[in-house]
């Protein structure tokens, strides 16, 4: 495992494992979480160098931070660092940092964060953060005077001018900022424009979606080729992490690993540094550029907990984009599981997802094109039908 050591003369791994897409039993949704799986998962982390763990109170539903607190657990406190986040972002007509905060600690089974964020400082959620009833960013720096936090930062979907209107307003007390950051989002949400802006500010980087979800883990065949003639020994989803390694200011990588082949790639990855040279960056960059006419969603699901028609829309979306870039995938089978009422057409129009959606997404704007692209894409299924139709009209023919 690399490490990064200039950050306040911690040792920090290079990888961290972020809880937001943790093992699931099978069926299983959400708060489903595969126990025997995930501490099998922190075994191996640890084992294998990383110390750094990152949880939140949305995350599985509230149940992440369970699971996180429970698997560590079997570990001395003092031998990993632990990160949890205040839900500011959530839409509420009151907060209490305070008692979300107790719950939180005792959630994880500890005594003090290692590291805490303001979760999701974005345009929507700002007021919030710096709304004077609520003292939320004023408490959490009380809380790090006394020691139950080591380290405050903020997390943040924002523009550059609404990171700026924060840092203006506790840039003194951030540490630290952690930001989605990859190849893609580099142009596409102008994450160079933030990471430049924090350079520049001294805030050192935190870095989430660094394969955007898993998008950029699997991209199509002739990007792959171009790749691989580079780099023939290294994987499509490393060269994420190796753009990323490139970037002096970033301190730590964070993955949303969900079962152990996906740790024991990234881990691996992590064995050495390699960023990229000058012709591998076109290259990759210029292969973002192909990709930028899909839609940015991450699988964060903070939309499908708003959604009133009970949509999946992270999977709606997957579809989409899948169905654009692969014109003859199966969408029928793979809709499947959605059911009748999880078609795109079912969607009410209210906009509360897009309140959500830290990409901006304009979801009832996109569910007419899904329905659309839906029904023009062929269908091994629909195929299957027509020419039975066809065979059995010929049959009565006869």
């Amino acid at each position: 495992m690399v490490y990064k050591t200039d950050f306040q003369d911690l040792e920090l791994s290079g990888l961290g494992f972020g809880t937001m897409r943790l093992p699931l039993l099978p069926g299983g949704k959400g708060k489903d979480i595969d126990q025997q799986m995930f501490d099998e998962m922190v075994d191996l982390a640890i084992e294998n160098g990383i110390n750094y763990f990152d949880t939140a109170a949305p995350y599985h539903e509230s149940f992440s931070e369970l699971a996180v607190g429970k698997s560590l657990s079997r570990y001395p406190r003092e031998s990993y660092f632990l990160a949890d986040k205040y839900p500011g972002h959530q839409i509420s007509s009151s907060y209490d940092p305070k008692a979300t905060f107790e719950e939180q600690l005792k959630k994880c089974g500890v005594d003090y964060f290692d590291f805490y964020l303001m979760h999701n400082v974005n345009e929507t959620s700002i007021n919030n953060y710096l709304d004077p009833r609520w003292r939320m960013v004023d408490y959490f720096i009380e809380q790090k005077k006394i020691g139950r936090i080591r380290h405050l930062g903020f997390s943040t979907h924002g523009s550059v001018p609404c990171i700026e209107r924060f840092l203006d307003a506790y840039g003194e007390h951030m540490e630290f900022c952690q930001i989605q950051l990859n190849y893609l989002d580099w142009t596409l949400q102008d994450a160079k424009g933030k990471y430049d802006m924090l350079t520049a500010k001294g805030i050192p980087i935190w870095v989430m979606e660094p394969v955007r979800g898993g998008k950029l883990a699997a991209i199509d065949e002739a990007s792959t080729s171009q790749l691989k003639e580079l780099r023939p020994d290294e994987t499509v989803p490393a060269w994420a992490f190796r753009f990323l390694q490139g970037l002096p200011n970033v301190k730590m990588i964070l993955s949303g690993m969900s079962n152990v082949e996906q740790m024991k790639d990234n881990l691996n990855t992590f064995k050495k540094r390699e960023p990229l040279n000058k012709e591998e960056m076109t290259v990759l960059l210029d292969i973002a550029e192909k990709l930028k006419n899909s839609v940015p969603c991450t699988g964060c699901r903070y939309c499908v907990k708003t959604c009133p028609a009970h949509l999946e829309i992270p999977e709606i979306i997957r579809l989409y984009n899948d169905a654009k870039l692969y014109p003859s995938i199966n969408i029928d089978m793979r809709r499947m599981p959605l059911g009748e009422a999880g078609k795109p057409e079912n969607c009410l129009g209210c906009g509360m997802c897009v309140k959500m959606c830290p990409q901006g997404i304009n979801v009832p704007e996109l569910m007419p094109k899904a329905k659309e692209i839906f029904d023009g894409v062929p269908s091994w299924i629909r195929v299957c039908k027509e020419r039975e139709a066809k065979a059995s009209e010929a049959r009565q023919a006869k």
